[in-house]
């Protein structure tokens, strides 16, 4: 076994702060949606607060987009097409079945190889389509209170805030699955830890695995 480091010191933060920001814009905007019967802050702070957050999202979204870009990690999030059913089918077994049965995890990870089959498409799901509806509706809500005329020309507020808090529902089950299976580490911390320290411990390959790999990598 040894320690590899998975995660730079940038990710970490990134990561960190993100998850910040969308618990807490989260927490603000379910408590403009029911402000009426929540009560924890008042409507007006929690508009404020959701607004200034909600910047800081798409300041920090275009941030980690330039980093993953510029240095090539954005090929961690794009599913190798070969083989790509049979390898989302054995991550879903192991979701299933092979977790709660001591099976070992279908995919070491590496520093070159975090995330499984699942985790990439969920990812795109989320980047190319939940994220962007997010950022756009959330932005014409805003420009609507200084401009009257866009919220006739968008059919008025319900349509949009609607679509906005069906947004908001799924990025809660995605939060709360996320942390769910953050847990099922070989221990109940390692993931949190490994988020926090960059590091994780891997099985080291053996000789007869780096020939293979090589090999690999020239076909």
């Amino acid at each position: 076994m040894q320690k590899e480091l998975i995660y730079t010191l940038y990710e970490r933060f990134w990561h960190w702060l993100q998850a910040v920001v969308i618990l807490t814009l989260l927490f603000t905007g379910f408590s403009v949606h029911y402000s009426g019967s929540a009560g924890v802050i008042s409507f007006a702070t929690a508009v404020r607060l959701h607004n200034v957050v909600g910047w800081l999202l798409v300041i920090n979204a275009f941030l980690g987009f330039f980093y993953y870009v510029t240095t090539g990690t954005v090929r961690q999030l794009i599913p190798e097409p070969r083989e790509l059913h049979v390898l989302a089918w054995r991550q879903l077994r192991y979701y299933l079945y092979g977790m709660f049965h001591g099976e070992p995890h279908p995919l070491q990870r590496s520093r070159q190889r975090r995330l499984n089959p699942l985790q990439q498409l969920t990812y795109l799901a989320i980047l190319n389509i939940l994220l962007p509806i997010q950022v756009v509706t959330g932005v014409t809500l805003w420009f609507m209170q200084y401009s009257p005329e866009l919220m006739h020309r968008v059919g008025g507020i319900g349509n949009l805030a609607a679509v906005h808090m069906l947004g908001a529902w799924f990025f809660a089950a995605f939060v709360l699955a996320h942390i769910y299976l953050a847990t099922t580490g070989p221990t109940l911390w390692q993931h949190f830890v490994t988020m926090i320290t960059g590091y994780e411990i891997v099985e080291e390959p053996s000789a007869g695995d780096a020939t293979s790999a090589q090999q690999n990598e020239i076909a």
